[in-house]
């Protein structure tokens, strides 16, 4: 006789089937995965600045004024970078995803043209260094936040691949790495990263003994121990210390000042970093342990930062391309991550009380996915016109 939970709710079981004895993707896929996402986010803004050059200043800045009063303005950008940007990683991420290999080479060829058609003759100043790191800094975190929003929602549907999927203890998948990438994307960037934090870390910044040695140290004696008696919160505890040195390093000046280093300063360190940690990682999962999420060992943290990193050092290709902006919805979510996370969940939950999501055709799993990435676009972009930013801290 079933059990009162599975009469209740009678497709409970088949979705814990539906989740389960996953063993994720291969390095490389996810390599190329992220690539191809990365660089459709490139794209978007190079096409955009190219249709601004045309304008002369004045009525450049005559448009400014009126992006910055106008709701029409507002909704129009979401729309379009929706359409540009958000809807082709849908389809890389469902309907594609057996394509992933053809994606990344056909992008990087796309990518490669743009630079090499508008590379000559420019330079970046020192000032414009500042500010496109920074730029590069909010359009980076963005990006992973509105990654993971996606695939909260796409895991539950047949058209999102289970290798993409959170595996079970080892394997990787991507929603392994979103975890992982929520505590990365924060601690770059903390207050203890630029130094001004008002406790002791401020100090072990610009010590001699830096915090990644003592994350590294964490992460490998925690994750020498039998995960059903770990908790991860040493794992993880680790993981957040080695990226506030890490972000301290490459985003920041000396510890107290917050101020940014150049983008050639940091461009060039993320990429040498990236490729490290991504060799690092090969090595790790082949000849000591394969990489677990929920042991959070070694290997995950390494991955976790490579593919993050990855990310990051894709953006940084923009300093190559004259009047590079970014992309309108970059700046809608980068005022309200937390909130546009918070919508996502609750968005994901009504779509999974409403429907038996394992059970709706390709098509209108993919129109469910796009109508819920379209008003998380909305939602972010009323909110920036009406400067609301939801914050708890």
């Amino acid at each position: 006789m079933d059990s009162p939970a599975n009469t209740f709710n009678p497709n409970k079981r088949l979705k814990e089937e539906f989740v389960s004895n996953l063993t994720g993707t291969s390095m490389t896929e996810l390599f190329l995965l992220i690539t191809t996402l990365s660089m459709l986010l490139f794209l978007r803004s190079v096409y955009s600045s190219s249709k601004k050059e045309t304008l002369s200043k004045k009525d450049d800045d005559v448009n400014a004024v009126v992006c910055k009063k106008n709701m029409g303005s507002h909704l129009a950008s979401a729309t379009l970078d929706v359409l540009c940007i958000v809807f082709p990683v849908i389809l890389c991420l469902t309907i594609l995803a057996d394509w992933t290999y053809t994606n990344a080479v056909g992008m990087t060829l796309l990518v490669t043209f743009f630079i090499l058609a508008r590379r000559s003759g420019f330079s970046v100043s020192q000032e414009e260094g500042v500010r496109s790191l920074r730029t590069n800094i909010s359009a980076y975190r963005v990006a992973m936040n509105f990654l993971t929003c996606i695939c909260i929602l796409a895991v539950d549907f047949k058209i999102f691949p289970r290798r993409y999927a959170k595996t079970e203890t080892y394997g990787t998948g991507l929603m392994d790495i979103g975890v992982g990438s929520f505590i990365v994307a924060n601690a770059l960037v903390s207050r203890q990263a630029r130094g001004i934090a008002k406790t002791n870390l401020r100090n072990a910044i610009s010590s001699t003994c830096p915090l990644i040695v003592l994350g590294f140290a964490r992460i490998f004696f925690t994750s020498s121990v039998d995960y059903q008696w770990n908790t991860n919160g040493s794992g993880y505890w680790g993981l957040y210390l080695v990226c506030v040195q890490l972000g301290n390093y490459l985003f920041f000046g000396k510890p107290g000042d917050a101020v940014l280093r150049t983008n050639d300063w940091a461009r060039i360190r993320v990429w040498i970093i990236c490729l490290l940690f991504w060799l690092l990682t090969i090595l790790l999962d082949r000849h000591v342990e394969r990489v677990s999420r929920r042991m959070c060992n070694l290997a995950y943290v390494t991955v976790v930062l490579a593919m993050n990193l990855q990310v990051f050092a894709v953006l940084t290709l923009a300093d190559y391309v004259p009047g590079y902006k970014v992309a309108a919805l970059i700046e809608y979510f980068d005022r309200n991550l937390l909130g546009s996370f918070l919508l996502a969940n609750v968005l994901t939950g009504m779509v999974n009380l409403s429907m038996d999501t394992l059970s709706v055709s390709p098509f209108v799993a993919l129109a469910i996915l796009v109508g819920y990435a379209y008003i998380l676009s909305i939602a972010a972009a009323v909110a920036h016109f009406y400067g609301i930013r939801l914050k708890f801290w």
